[in-house]
């Protein structure tokens, strides 16, 4: 086992990478924030310091339970909101951040700070070109509600395809003298912008939902 020096740099480097990555996360406002990170990145390092001096020759077992527990813990941060999944990046980071706080443990510094950083650039910079994507291709679902009319909603439809947007019927009802139509629309962000506009000043339409 390497002298307590060592293994105090070991935890202090880990709870720097943990840090790092943590306050990324903080200044996002997510649910895994700085001092969650911190600890995640501190416990993985001493279960793996632990794991090398009490693992009976199969040090890979603690190791390997690292995993599955911080799996519950990614868990935790995940939730639906909007019909979207949202806290995918949060749970991964959490995932990335025991990563590093393990190999950090078993003495790998170099390659273990290398990740870091290379996670940092992805989740920092990438966030341009995810917004780039995003306003590229958006899926939205509209729901309008207007008078019971034969072909009402078709014209809806055929207004989706005037402003270059794919659309696909999700689900019609009718009740009394009101129809309603929803749909899952897909296209740029600038086509959705035109529609919606449009679509607020018909003064047919009762119920807009997007």
């Amino acid at each position: 086992m390497p002298a307590i020096n060592i293994l105090i740099i070991r935890i202090l480097l880990a709870v720097l990478a943990g840090g790092i990555i943590g306050a990324e996360r903080e200044y996002r406002n997510k649910s895994a924030g700085f001092r969650t990170m911190i600890l995640i990145a501190a416990g993985s390092c001493l279960f793996t310091i632990f794991s090398l001096s009490i693992g009976n020759g199969s040090p890979d077992r603690i190791a390997s339970n690292i995993v599955t527990g911080i799996g519950f813990i990614g868990a935790g941060v995940i939730f639906k909101a909007d019909d979207r999944i949202k806290g995918l990046t949060t749970a991964a980071s959490i995932w990335l951040v025991a990563a590093l706080g393990m190999g950090i443990g078993a003495g790998y510094y170099l390659l273990s700070f290398i990740g870091c950083g290379v996670s940092l650039i992805v989740l920092v910079s990438f966030v341009l070109l995810e917004g780039w994507i995003d306003k590229a291709n958006q899926i939205r679902v509209y729901k309008i509600v207007c008078d019971f009319k034969t072909g009402q909603l078709v014209q809806y439809e055929k207004l989706f395809l005037h402003h270059h947007l794919k659309f696909k019927r999700s689900k019609r009802s009718r009740n009394g003298s009101d129809i309603t139509g929803t749909w899952i629309v897909q296209g740029k962000e600038k086509y959705h912008d035109t529609f919606i506009n449009e679509i607020l000043n018909d003064e047919q339409v009762k119920i807009f939902e997007f």
